[in-house]
């Protein structure tokens, strides 16, 4: 295989990576910080890239992020009442959302499985067409979405040092804390949520715009990606500022990717990633619990040696 093919994957699994790493990032407010298992992530995806993609179709590409987050922010705040409101568990909410996401996704899909965009103007192709005849040309796609995860990762450190914020992290921490200081969890929830999902909906406008089409079945396995990766991001990066987990959360997300691509790479069949996907949460989950052990394990065979 040549360099430049080779590069071509690299840059095909960074730019994956980079947009995927926005859902990433949406689960490490609601998963690490407010402590919320949100599995509603998969629909909300699909959300997010449905409403993107009818925006644009529709001549408003620029118009599409914002209605993609807005539809985001929507189906968190469905999740959150579910949980705060009514009394329902957050795992049992998020399945709950994410069942009724996938009839309300292919009715904003005009009744459809699927979306063509090959003749839809997005902000991919409008900045292919500004970045023409530079040294920039071709790397469109991987600026935006560096762009878009800058900004989130922006985003993050500065609105959780807010008073809000610290709020939302304390939340995560010890709700029973939190209400005895005059705070109400059920809105730092519901923000959290709400926030989160936004991002998730702004990854899935962006990799529809990316990929030119929407399919019902985008979103799926998303929660899977993202956890894995978010894991990753921890292993790599461990504990620091808010900043830099959020960098590590990209990170992970572009390893995953990277990982995933040499899967294809090596043959397999398409029925058998999602095998992939599961061996890697196992090894981001049991990593570091098997690193720990690790050190146990050879005292073992040194102390089985030794009384041969």
């Amino acid at each position: 295989m040549s360099l430049t093919a080779i590069w071509s994957l690299v840059q095909t699994a960074l730019e994956l990576g980079v947009i995927c790493s926005l859902t990433v990032l949406a689960l490490f407010l609601s998963y690490s910080m407010l402590n919320v298992c949100d599995l509603s992530t998969d629909g909300c995806f699909t959300l997010g890239a449905a409403v993107g993609a009818v925006v644009a179709i529709s001549g408003h590409p620029w118009l599409s992020i914002p209605a993609a987050m807005g539809a985001g922010m929507l189906s968190g705040f469905i999740t959150a009442v579910l949980q705060t409101r009514m009394g329902i568990d957050s795992l049992l909410a998020g399945i709950i959302v994410n069942t009724g996401l996938y009839s309300i996704n292919i009715a904003v899909m005009g009744k459809s499985s699927l979306l063509n965009m090959n003749k839809t103007e997005t902000i991919f192709t409008k900045l292919k067409a500004l970045l023409a005849d530079t040294p920039l040309a071709g790397y469109h796609e991987l600026l935006i979405a560096l762009a878009a995860a800058a900004l989130v990762i922006l985003f993050l450190a500065l609105f959780l040092r807010t008073r809000l914020g610290l709020a939302i992290r304390a939340t995560g921490n010890n709700p029973d804390m939190v209400r005895s200081s005059s705070i109400n969890p059920i809105f730092t929830t519901t923000v959290g949520l709400c926030v989160a999902n936004a991002f998730t909906g702004l990854s899935g406008c962006l990799l529809a715009q990316s990929q030119k089409s929407v399919n019902i079945d985008i979103g799926s396995g998303m929660v899977t990606i993202a956890l894995a990766s978010l894991l990753i991001g921890q292993t790599f990066m461990g504990k620091g500022s808010i900043a830099k987990r959020a960098v590590g959360m990209v990170l992970g997300s572009i390893i995953f990717r990277l990982v995933y691509t040499i899967a294809l790479r090596l043959n397999m069949p398409a029925f058998m990633l999602k095998f992939v996907s599961s061996v890697i949460v196992v090894l981001a989950i049991a990593g570091p619990y098997l690193k720990t052990q690790l050190p146990m394990l050879k005292k073992r065979l040194t102390a089985g040696k030794g009384g041969e």
